[in-house]
């Protein structure tokens, strides 16, 4: 088996806010041969990300394969909204790195 990170493959892997109780995640890749190994791979799906962040599937409010631009994007309904006290990342733009040593089958 032939593995390689998924930061390796894509261009941006990001996360930022989308309203105050959702996190969104972009993973966007230059071209249709990456972006279409990933998907063949199953190396991203709402089971993997649920497994990765450590949260139950139904958080996850949204899980797009957008072809036209290359991307995954995917929404997680936050722990407590953004900005309330006990919060660690009112913008939601640190929660990203779990994906970037992702594994990626590149045999698939």
């Amino acid at each position: 088996m032939s593995v390689k990170k998924l930061s390796d493959l894509a261009k941006t892997i990001r996360s930022k806010n989308a309203g105050t109780d959702k996190i969104t995640f972009d993973v966007i890749f230059r071209e249709a041969e990456a972006y279409e190994l990933v998907k063949r791979s199953g190396a991203l799906t709402r089971e993997t990300v649920a497994a990765r962040l450590r949260i139950d599937p139904q958080r996850i409010t949204d899980f797009v394969e957008y072809d036209p631009a290359f991307a995954i994007k995917f929404t997680i309904l936050r722990d407590q909204p953004s900005g309330s006290a006990g919060d660690g990342d009112i913008f939601g733009a640190q929660q990203y790195a779990p994906f970037l040593d992702l594994e990626v089958d590149t045999a698939a």
